[in-house]
């Protein structure tokens, strides 16, 4: 489910981290480097049960408003889509998500006033009229809106990200990450789905012994660290006109990971490394750091091409 975009940001995570520390363990590093992934899988989790969370909470809403003093036409006589949506149906009775919400014991309980808000949010939104009011009834229309809701209001609550960040120290920097996997998880349902229906898990299986995108996230991050001397003399040989020590420390890291993928990685195109740790930089580093790493790496590669030390097992490979 991770894309291998998403699993260079985990290494990146990783070896920024290992290289701060003092431990100089390789197999510690990499055991954090997959508790950090399966912590962002337990987030998702978090965030599904959370939207069951809400829709219980608007239940209980509607059933008090019937049992009012002077209750109105419309708290006898509910509009009861919200509640009734099919997605949440299905994912409520899904066993994967029932068994995984179990086993990471969540539990919403002492968080009533914040689904609360979560709710009143929801509902003062423009997409939740349109919803309750389109007149149609399928589940597609339900799954879309839920997708919505999620992406424009509910992930967007600073209470709710400040409520995961008090959780994990994991979660700081997972949040967005996690929205986008649950809109993956989200998607996977389809209207003749059932209880059974498997979820996707963090890192893609392949089916043989050695998953692929866990052994390119293990690899990346062993090479980076075992070679990390080699690259960055390649590095500051490119750089004689810089101060090295005032190089922004993720830049070289950024450098160090992209030239762990240019000589580990046959199958991955040279246009391709060089393209997702350009964009890593300008996510993860300065305001110049985009066009700092598309310097250096430009003038690496060159090089590394010519004397025939970046080898491509593919057509086009190098391009």
């Amino acid at each position: 489910m991770l894309s291998r975009r998403q699993l260079r940001v985990k290494v990146l995570q990783a070896l920024y981290a290992f290289f701060q520390s003092d431990n100089d363990q390789l197999q510690v590093g990499e055991k954090q480097l997959f508790i950090s992934v399966d912590k962002l899988y337990e987030l998702c989790f978090w965030q599904l049960s959370m939207l069951v969370e809400v829709i219980e909470f608007a239940k209980i809403r509607i059933e008090e408003a019937k049992h009012k003093h002077l209750p109105s036409p419309e708290d006898l006589n509910p509009n009861t889509k919200f509640i009734d949506n099919q997605f949440i149906k299905k994912l409520n009775i899904n066993k994967v998500f029932q068994k995984k919400c179990e086993s990471l014991k969540i539990n919403w309980a002492d968080e009533t006033e914040m689904i609360r808000k979560l709710y009143v949010r929801l509902k003062e939104s423009k997409g939740f009229d349109e919803y309750m009011n389109s007149g149609e009834s399928s589940f597609l229309e339900d799954r879309e809106f839920i997708i919505k809701a999620f992406k424009k209001q509910i992930s967007k609550s600073d209470s709710l990200r400040n409520f995961y960040e008090d959780q994990s120290i994991y979660w700081t920097d997972d949040y967005h990450t996690a929205t986008s996997l649950v809109v993956k998880i989200i998607n996977v349902f389809e209207e003749d789905s059932d209880e059974f229906l498997l979820l996707p898990q963090i890192i893609k299986t392949t089916g043989n012994a050695d998953d692929e995108d866990r052994e390119f996230a293990k690899l990346l991050f062993h090479k980076t660290i075992l070679n990390s001397k080699q690259y960055e003399d390649l590095i500051t040989e490119k750089t004689l006109n810089w101060e090295f020590e005032r190089i922004a420390s993720m830049d070289i890291l950024i450098l160090k990971m992209a030239l762990a993928e240019l000589f580990e990685f046959p199958s991955i195109p040279v246009k391709v490394t060089m393209n997702e740790y350009i964009e890593l930089a300008k996510y993860f580093s300065t305001p110049k750091s985009s066009t700092f790493v598309n310097g250096i790496l430009d003038k690496l590669i060159s090089e590394l091409t010519a004397e025939k030390k970046i080898i491509k097992t593919g057509r086009g490979l190098m391009q």
